[in-house]
């Protein structure tokens, strides 16, 4: 005789097997998502690679882009990306601090949110004229990278309010009422345990925030990315090249150029999101090993 007491039931069957499915199907959808990307990459590499030498990264541009290396532009990059990051960053934390932990529920803070929200989806060429108004002629920044890393920092910071809010909220109420009821003030439990336990999600609005200022170039064209540049910058008033905006020109302005680099540059824009990606995320998993809960 068999024992059917743990056995489960049709009901119980029929959950499983949905569950199964619905797995698989997610699997599936994983895997389209993957298929395109894979095939985008190993194009960049098989095309860019021959191109990808070390004086190609070490020199500079000449005959207008179609000759010579990405010196310039590299640098570049880097030098927006870092601005961007160094304005986003500390607003962006401010303000998802405030939404989250000081202010109140009612139509003021509803309607903030509503505007992160909407502001993500603003197109660049938007965030791009808004740059050139509000810093390279109101507050007289000139056609520079400070212009550039702040238009940049202004589209990146909904990115980076969000993320940091849901993980700000994401820690454990009690750790707050723990710190309270020791007599810690509110700004004292923010900065010793709130931000801390937070610290992972914080890491993934930088990494969000890291893929969007690397690659746009309609706001950076405008407000202070050049053509073509045959000396490093030296401040945040000098203007430069960047990588994506070199990648439009080689790809469609100049004439000439050799097949491979266009590839090549496109291979370097995305091994340098990909190598700063790889420092955050090091970092946040670090972070995350932290956690007290």
């Amino acid at each position: 005789m068999t024992d059917l007491t743990f056995s489960p039931s049709r009901t119980e069957q029929r959950a499983l097997t949905n569950q199964r499915l619905l797995r698989l199907g997610f699997l599936a959808v994983t895997l389209l998502l993957l298929i395109p990307a894979g095939a985008i990459l190993a194009v960049l590499v098989i095309e860019g690679a021959p191109g990808m030498t070390w004086e190609f990264l070490t020199e500079m541009p000449r005959d207008g882009g179609a000759a010579g290396g990405i010196a310039t532009a590299l640098v570049g990059t880097v030098w927006l990306t870092a601005t961007a990051l160094a304005v986003a960053l500390p607003l962006g934390v401010a303000a998802a601090i405030y939404l989250s932990e000081y202010a109140r529920d009612n139509w003021l803070t509803r309607t903030i949110n509503i505007a992160i929200v909407n502001l993500a989806g603003v197109p660049s060429i938007v965030h791009a004229l808004f740059g050139v108004g509000a810093f390279v002629y109101f507050m007289q920044f000139g056609k520079s990278i400070l212009a550039a890393g702040c238009t940049l920092a202004v589209m990146t910071l909904p990115v980076v309010i969000v993320s940091t809010r849901e993980s700000l909220q994401a820690v454990p109420h009690s750790f707050r009422e723990a710190c309270w009821n020791m007599g810690a003030t509110r700004w004292q439990t923010i900065w010793r345990i709130v931000l801390p336990n937070s610290g992972s999600g914080i890491l993934t609005g930088l990494i969000l925030c890291v893929c969007r200022a690397v690659g746009e170039t309609a706001p950076i064209m405008f407000t202070g990315a050049v053509f073509l540049r045959q000396v490093f910058p030296n401040g945040l008033f000098d203007k430069s090249m960047a990588l994506s905006l070199h990648l439009f020109n080689v790809s469609t302005q100049v004439t000439d150029v050799p097949r491979e680099i266009p590839f090549a540059v496109a291979l370097t824009l995305i091994l340098v999101v990909l190598s700063m990606n790889g420092v955050a995320i090091y970092f946040r998993m670090k972070l995350r090993g932290r956690k007290k809960w």
